[in-house]
């Protein structure tokens, strides 16, 4: 065998060894029944037609490979922003090692959360003793503060009522009978991880405010939403805010949680906005959530109670962070302070400076709904045609939005949004009606290898790069990150394709 105690070889190169060649080859041949080459490639080269773009535009009953993930994956990323709060999802072991590691990978952190470990017979006979066994082993175990319980597909066709089954487990004393339990139902074949949010955040918001008399403040509430870069961004958004002056809760602050220091002491819930300060969050002015189609629901609720409610689209570039900090002054009458326009007139140097690489540029993006309309309003200030724009999770009044974006600038004619729609075809976009590069998460990987298209690493998750997280894509300062990134790749391309000794490397230049 080819690996050995003195020589450990990396997988890339182990697999590369004959005996793993000539293993594939032998599977290949076995199992995989596989049809010529000659109708392989032909096969594939239909598949970049216009032709079959029709065709896969059709397509009603399949969905291959969705930009989205399930809603009990937003519920979890939305119940560890409280402090001390222990996710608990009322489902099977296996579908909560999905969201534990998908947060893991994506932000280099343990990922804390626990099920009721539902298998078949509690598929049968109901999950209710899960649920008293597993609410009194977390609170013995983890010792949390609160528990948030949502759900997963299994419960949900089986029609387990969580309210109920909570009831029962208290009087049964799993937990305290004054103990925070909030739920929420979230079905994971209906929605999306925003959905999950929403929900969740909605529940947690009933749960302390249900039936409290509100008093009118001066303070103000913000909600980030779920959101790849939530460490940067609310940690950015509270620089804003405490430059500005304003007294103010962050809902649902999760930053500690997936940044917390390595200084020997491992802590199962950092930071987190404070039960005390959740409850006294009835009382703000005002609540603003940084990403309208994420927080439906929850914003619904908080003009509900009489708050103001503003909602914006992710607040990325020029006119976005202009935006956050108007509605923020006009709100609390705090004016925008001298620091803040400075930031604004390096971010439109940075962007005059850099214009004639990105002027014209044509861009296809995918990603969730308040991200894509985030970044189509930058790249269209940046002079950039975000020619394809798709959203899995977005629907009809996001593409609405979208396309007001398109109509507002000379750069969007030509643009066309797409709601519902799925990598695969985005595929067919590329191949159709190429751009210069794409934007979106780790899964577009496959579709620059595939189409050739250049990858910009922006959204959730973000796999196979390290610590973008931390760095915000909000405000002025964000804009400038994100216009980094964009640039970069630009220029990587620009170096890859002009770098031939003596017949094109009479523009690769060293100065940009």
């Amino acid at each position: 065998m080819s690996q050995n105690a003195d020589n450990i070889l990396d997988h890339a190169n182990l697999f590369r060894e004959p005996e793993y060649l000539q293993m594939f080859e032998n599977k290949k041949q076995q199992f995989e029944d596989p049809c010529g080459s000659d109708e392989l490639e032909k096969i594939r080269e239909w598949t970049k037609t216009p032709e079959y773009r029709e065709l896969n535009f059709k397509r009603e009953s399949l969905t291959v490979n969705p930009a989205k993930a399930c809603q009990p994956l937003g519920a979890v990323f939305c119940t560890v922003g409280f402090e001390g709060t222990l996710p608990f999802v009322h489902g099977s072991q296996g579908c909560v090692a999905y969201y534990r590691s998908h947060f893991s990978r994506h932000f280099k952190e343990p990922s804390s959360c626990v099920s009721s470990s539902m298998t078949e017979d509690a598929a049968v006979f109901g999950g209710l003793n899960n649920m008293i066994d597993g609410l009194a082993n977390a609170y013995a175990m983890y010792k949390p503060k609160m528990i948030h319980v949502s759900t997963t597909c299994m419960a949900e066709v089986i029609g387990d009522d969580l309210s109920s089954f909570i009831k029962s487990a208290k009087a049964k004393g799993s937990v305290p009978e004054e103990y925070d339990v909030p739920f929420a139902h979230t079905p994971a074949f209906v929605g999306s991880h925003i959905t999950g949010y929403d929900n969740t955040l909605k529940s947690i918001l009933q749960h302390f405010w249900e039936g409290k008399e509100r008093t009118p403040g001066e303070a103000i509430n913000l909600v980030m939403g779920f959101d790849g870069y939530t460490v940067g961004n609310i940690r950015e958004l509270k620089r804003l805010l405490n430059l500005m002056g304003v007294k103010h809760t962050i809902l649902a602050d999760n930053s500690d949680v997936w940044d917390t220091p390595a200084d020997g002491t491992f802590r199962m819930y950092d930071g987190g906005t404070t039960l005390e300060e959740t409850k006294q969050a009835l009382h703000a002015k005002a609540t603003l959530s940084m990403q309208e189609f994420c927080t439906e629901k929850a914003m619904e609720y908080a003009a509900s109670v009489g708050q103001e409610a503003v909602a914006l689209n992710l607040p990325m570039g020029l006119q976005g962070t202009d935006r956050l900090l108007m509605e923020i002054a006009r709100i609390t009458g705090n004016p925008v302070p001298l620091e803040l326009e400075k930031e604004r007139g390096r971010l439109t140097d940075a962007i005059a400076d850099s214009s004639a690489h990105i002027h014209g540029k044509k861009f296809a993006l995918y990603g969730d709904p308040d991200l894509c309309l985030g970044l189509t309003a930058f790249l269209l200030e940046l002079g950039a045609e975000p020619v394809h724009v798709l959203s899995t999770n977005g629907g009809k009044a996001w593409e609405e939005k979208v396309q007001s974006l398109f109509d507002a600038s000379p750069f969007g004619k030509g643009c066309h949004v797409y709601a519902g729609k799925d990598l695969w075809h985005m595929r067919s976009l590329l191949f159709t009606e190429p751009v210069d590069f794409l934007i979106g998460n780790t899964y577009g990987k496959y579709l620059e290898r595939d189409t050739g298209t250049p990858l910009i690493r922006i959204g959730f998750p973000v796999f196979d790069r390290h610590h973008h997280h931390r760095y915000p894509v909000i405000g002025y300062q964000g804009a400038l990150n994100v216009l980094v990134w964009i640039l970069d790749k630009i220029f990587d391309e620009l170096d890859r394709n002009t770098n031939v000794p003596a017949k094109s490397d009479y523009s690769f230049d060293i100065i940009r």
